[in-house]
């Protein structure tokens, strides 16, 4: 069995689909077919259902990706151990997040201390965040709400209060608090279902009775204010993402009902690397700070 066998099964059983993988590997077709053929052969098992040109993981090849994950996985840590040994640290920290508002600030300070590491993030719902922890393919995560898990650790950095954003010209503009209760009727603007602070949300307003009745529903957090200025919605803004906006105003939800903890996670068997660490303690810090002002 050879590494590229692995690698090669790896990129198939993702994408279920030869002419895909073949493309994110950069080889040919053919290539990346044999390539499978032999490793089925040196197991001794098939590993895919043949179904035209997509290939389906069967029970045997869902049994070893498990497997096949965990040891290219072991194999790359070992890698990054070693070269942060011989002071030769990655040059890309790899981050997710559920929750970006905070996120400018935080690269801001790091990249201060260290202007020779770059980064690269992805904006992810709760599931997908699951999958890149769980396969270990970033450094860290910052998300609401926290994640549990056997291979995740999970440090709790910010206690976070959700605020209502009103337009202006709203009945509610002129008041500093409100129960959720006085919200059932009103249209609200949100990010989609499977954000954490929208499933979070959704959960305590049923509880209060009513689930929020949503005109407008995307994947950018960010534009949610521009939405409640123009008046199309009302919005859950948590603390950390309001901006400073003479069109909107900010209430707080009576009672302190609507609160999210932000978390930062890695994969309990992920190096890390000394890079990482000071991402970490920035992020640490940027938080501590924010408490500080509270």
């Amino acid at each position: 069995m050879e590494l590229l066998q692995l690698q090669y099964f790896l990129a198939v059983a993702r994408s279920e689909h030869v002419t895909e993988a073949a493309r994110s590997l950069h080889v040919t077709q053919s290539s990346l077919s044999k390539t499978i053929q032999r490793l089925e052969e040196d197991l001794g098992v098939q590993l895919f259902d043949r179904v035209g040109r997509k290939l389906r993981l069967n029970a045997n090849g869902s049994r070893f990706l498990r497997r096949a994950e965990r040891a290219l996985f072991e194999l790359d840590q070992g890698r990054q151990e070693l070269n942060d040994w011989r002071d030769t640290e990655p040059a890309t920290l790899e981050l997710a997040v559920t929750t970006a508002s905070t996120l400018p600030a935080i690269l801001r300070e790091f990249r201060k201390q260290r202007p020779d590491i770059q980064f690269h993030v992805q904006m992810l719902s709760t599931q997908e965040m699951v999958t890149v922890l769980q396969r270990g393919e970033v450094d860290f995560c910052l998300t609401s709400p926290p994640m549990e898990g056997d291979e995740i650790e999970c440090q709790i950095v910010y206690t976070d209060h959700i605020l209502i954003a009103v337009p202006l010209g709203h009945r509610l503009a002129n008041r500093t608090s409100v129960a959720l209760t006085e919200l059932k009727d009103e249209w609200f603007v949100g990010v989609k279902k499977g954000f954490g602070t929208r499933d979070l949300v959704d959960d305590i307003c049923l509880s209060a009775g009513f689930l929020p009745n949503y005109v407008y529903e995307g994947d950018e957090p960010a534009r949610l204010s521009m939405l409640v200025e123009a008046e199309i919605g009302i919005a859950f803004i948590p603390s950390t993402a309001k901006f400073a906006r003479e069109q909107i105003r900010y209430l707080q939800v009576e009672n302190d009902e609507l609160v999210r903890d932000i978390a930062l996670l890695w994969h309990k068997d992920r190096y890390i690397s000394r890079a990482a660490q000071q991402f970490r303690d920035v992020v640490v810090q940027y938080f501590e700070t924010l408490r500080a002002l509270e």
